[in-house]
């Protein structure tokens, strides 16, 4: 078999054995060169593809070849070119529809993707080079855990926004971009530009995070794919973007593009790299950021509510009744338990719930029926994520904010920026806080000696503690504040559930003035 190639970037290329040959473009090169770390060679090894041999993949759209027309100690340069079948595409329902090439009929056989980078070379790269964009080596694992010199050209790349939004694309990830606007016709100056360009990448950078970039931005710049684009795309999404979507400043059009304009995939996947941030932000997993999801019970089972938590819901409710509340925020609703009781009550005309959890809203969202729900009944409604630990414009103006069974989720440190949050900038007329009172753990049969209520609760207060803190709050930031047991008060270690209903003071207009005293300052 013989293979030549021209100058790497994209003079046509021939790879076929004995008389029969295809004439096709190269697609895609990836070069490195030779340092103290290893050999250039080293890039086989690190691609899984040996630079002796051509290798050959079936798709189903076609064949991808790997083939190296360099490969000495000094630099090495793998090539990956695309044999695409038009007729396959149709053939196999791909190519047409949302997300795809255009639905005329001519279209779907004459048409650019033999030719240009595409959805195609993404899913080429992902099926030839998996191991290599896991960061798996097992030869030389160092060496795919180092970043590399490399250098990557594309020689014909679909680029709707041009040259600008190419480099805003890859510059913010670390490379060094020269992206040439490729003319509609050489022969015909005056045409001007096409919507292609000719796009080198050079950077330091892991090769696996070089692959997963490119399997990204290649279809985000074609903004089309030629396969229907399902929810399970915002997986892969999240998962070839770990680790630098979650902070590119392009994350917006990044996931609209990739997810072709379905609205909701994309709200999902901005919703869920919005949690990969805060996450991220707190210096902690996303699994421990993500803690408001109980386990699902299966479907037609009727959860049981406990009675400490109706009694929990009553006392709260109340309370804002008593308040005169109208609208209401429900800082950490979780699944919606609260949410719902507080729509059965016309009273409450607004009800936001707000929790870090996009998983938890998503229950919540269902367990409330909103995609059913009466429009009178869903515009009284609002479901935000958002981190308590951080202030939120969203959140001035309301009557009255419910923290039940929140604090205690919260690292200690952590406690002043929701105080600050809440009582400070978001400042409701009303706030009701509910947390566990840990002396009556030793009336639980249940509960081992020593053990929290919950896994996740970082602590859980003694009323005098609950009284200190609550005390301390209302005296910094200019509230009243009351205490309420609920669930049974035994005589010996008190409620199981405590409650602090915090008012704010109100100046000569009527609104939350700043000034600190608490119930026992004013006796």
């Amino acid at each position: 078999m013989g293979v030549r190639a021209g100058a790497v970037g994209g003079e046509k290329a021939w790879a076929g054995g004995g008389a029969a040959g295809i004439l096709v473009r190269v697609f895609l090169t990836i070069s490195t060169t030779g340092s103290a770390a290893g050999p250039a060679t080293d890039l086989g090894y690190l691609l899984h593809k040996h630079p002796d041999r051509v290798q050959v993949f079936a798709t189903s759209y076609g064949d991808a070849h790997v083939f190296y027309p360099q490969a000495d100690a000094e630099h090495c340069t793998a090539a990956l070119l695309l044999d695409v079948d038009p007729p396959a595409l149709v053939r196999r329902g791909r190519g047409k529809g949302r997300g795809g090439a255009p639905d005329a009929a001519l279209a779907q056989y004459v048409n650019d993707r033999p030719y240009a980078a595409s959805s195609l070379l993404a899913v080429a790269l992902r099926t030839v080079f998996s191991s290599a964009m896991r960061g798996d080596c097992r030869e030389l694992p160092e060496r795919a855990a180092a970043p590399l010199p490399l250098r990557i050209e594309v020689p014909a790349l679909p680029a709707r926004g041009g040259p600008a939004l190419v480099a805003r694309l890859f510059e913010p990830l670390g490379w060094q971009v020269t992206a040439e606007q490729v003319p509609l016709d050489g022969y015909f100056p005056e045409w001007g530009p096409s919507r292609y360009v000719r796009l080198v990448l050079e950077g330091e950078l892991r090769l696996s995070d070089a692959l997963r970039h490119l399997y990204v931005l290649l279809p985000v710049l074609d903004d089309a794919k030629h396969y229907w684009v399902s929810p399970d795309e915002v997986d892969k999404l999240l998962r070839f973007g770990d680790g630098w979507l979650a902070g590119h400043p392009e994350q917006q059009l990044i996931t609209r593009r990739y997810l072709a304009r379905r609205w909701s995939l994309t709200r999902e996947a901005n919703e869920r790299l919005e949690l990969v941030r805060l996450a991220a932000a707190d210096d902690v997993e996303v699994e421990e950021f993500d803690n408001a999801v109980e386990a699902e019970q299966p479907e037609g089972e009727q959860e049981r509510p406990t009675p400490l938590a109706v009694q929990r819901r009553e006392a709260i409710l109340a309370g804002l009744r008593a308040a005169g509340a109208a609208r209401v925020l429900d800082l950490g609703c979780g699944q919606g338990q609260l949410v719902a009781a507080l729509l059965k009550e016309p009273r409450f005309t607004e009800v936001v719930g707000v929790d870090v959890s996009v998983r938890a809203l998503e229950i919540a969202a269902r367990r409330l029926h909103l995609d059913r729900m009466g429009e009178r009944q869903s515009a009284r409604l609002t479901l935000l994520q958002g981190s308590l630990a951080y202030t939120d414009k969203r959140l001035k103006g309301y009557d009255a904010a419910v923290l039940s069974e929140v604090v205690e989720h919260l690292d200690p440190p952590r406690l002043p920026a929701l105080e600050h949050a809440v009582f400070g900038a978001a400042r409701p007329r009303t706030v009701i806080v509910t947390t566990p009172n840990v002396e009556f753990n030793v009336r639980w049969e249940t509960l081992p000696a020593g053990h929290r209520r919950h896994a996740d609760h970082r602590f859980e207060w003694t009323r005098a503690e609950f009284r200190e803190w609550a005390q301390a709050v209302a005296g910094r930031y200019g509230y009243t504040v009351d205490f309420r047991p609920v669930g049974p008060d035994d005589p010996e270690v008190g409620p199981p559930t405590q409650l602090a209903h915090f008012t704010a003071g109100t100046g000569s207009d009527g609104q939350p003035s700043d000034t600190t005293t608490t119930k026992e300052d004013a006796a």
